[in-house]
């Protein structure tokens, strides 16, 4: 995903200001480990989608399905975290926010909502920007967790009050679907892990021994999901229900909410101690991953209203993998250069025009404030 919009796509380039006199300095360069990772994670999230309709007849798609949403969001919004450490609100941090999340936001929600009155069939579909429609709702709570990311910032615990809100929110089915909150408040701690991370932690990961052991931890993940799909309802991993709503205690809420945190941390520890550190041939395609994601879904949306998968050929072992190769070549191709292109004006518009000019001598106040 994009720098303003990450995961989930940060851009590791400054351009850094020089002195009079002295040479100017080179742009820092992308770091491959993430852009590498963005990648990976945006081919499993493409994979998941395609699975969806393929799960009622395969306990092991349903099982891999299951580990996949373990972590796949997880680890876009812990590096999202992790690449907002500098989001100070101020005015080019906030240019930056509104260009690359608010807009994109305003033009996906506007498009999907047109494009599923047909996919779905709802001609009467109403545009709703406070009701996230289908993959947009990352965008909003990117917006929610960019803004408040000087809080984290600045208080002493904020990975357990991070917790304590997720635990909370599953107390309050209430809440409403506004701005998808409840998905919103319960991902949080991800994104506050992301804010207390360090470049040491991530290199950690990467040591031979701790990829050694992820082998047996995530082999017994695999077993446990298979074991456990007519044992428990996976939709709690998608962190957007009370736990009223899985007809279980309220007490369950903040207890699933540990668990599911302990869960999903080791499952992204696993894959990101795999995710290769040099340059590979789709280490550029980490720059286009937000593209790959808000592009993708019009593909899957198009494809369940000519109901592929209500053939049989799709639901055998051989169709199960084509269907997988066919979703990790879509998104690979959504996320190339030539897609950005023809994208860019929406996914990363200038808009030098909606915004006052700012000087850097007076610390980034407005020109036309200044007395």
């Amino acid at each position: 995903m994009s720098d303003t919009a990450q995961p989930v796509q940060s851009a590791r380039r400054t351009t850094a200001t020089t002195a009079p006199g002295n040479p100017p300095e080179r742009p820092k360069q992308r770091d491959a480990f993430f852009d590498n990772a963005k990648y990976l994670a945006i081919v499993l999230v493409a994979m998941g989608h395609a699975w969806e309709p393929l799960r009622s007849d395969s306990r092991a798609v349903t099982a891999l399905y299951t580990i996949v949403y373990a972590f796949h969001m997880p680890a876009f919004i812990i590096v999202s975290g992790y690449f907002s450490r500098s989001f100070d609100a101020s005015p080019a941090k906030i240019k930056r926010l509104v260009t690359g999340v608010v807009v994109p936001y305003v033009v996906f929600e506007t498009a999907y909502t047109y494009f599923t009155r047909w996919s779905d069939g709802v001609p009467d579909r109403a545009i709703s920007l406070l009701n996230p429609l289908y993959l947009t709702w990352f965008l909003a709570a990117l917006f929610i967790w960019r803004l408040t990311t000087p809080i984290w910032r600045s208080v002493r615990w904020p990975l357990p009050i991070a917790l304590t809100i997720a635990a909370l929110a599953t107390l309050s089915p209430s809440i409403g679907d506004d701005l998808d909150l409840q998905r919103t408040l319960q991902f949080l701690p991800y994104f506050v892990l992301g804010l207390c991370l360090r470049p040491a932690h991530f290199s950690l990961l990467r040591q031979w021994r701790v990829r050694i052991l992820a082998v047996p931890v995530f082999a017994a993940a695999v077993v446990f999901s298979y074991w456990a799909v007519p044992r428990m309802d996976y939709a709690w991993f998608f962190h957007r229900g009370a736990a009223e709503d899985f007809g279980v205690p309220a007490w369950y809420g903040p207890l699933m909410t540990l668990a599911l945190f302990g869960c999903s941390l080791v499952l992204v520890a696993c894959f990101l101690s795999w995710v290769p550190g040099r340059r590979m041939w789709f280490t550029a395609l980490g720059a286009g991953t937000l593209y790959g994601y808000l592009l993708h879904g019009f593909v899957v949306q198009a494809g369940n209203h000519v109901d592929w998968a209500g053939h049989h050929w799709p639901h055998t072992p051989l169709g199960e993998i084509a269907v997988t190769v066919v979703a990790a070549v879509v998104v690979t191709v959504l996320c190339t250069a030539p897609v950005r292109r023809v994208f860019r004006c929406v996914m990363e518009p200038r808009m030098e025009w909606a915004f006052r000019k700012t000087s850097p001598v007076t610390g980034g106040v407005p020109a036309q404030v200044r007395r």
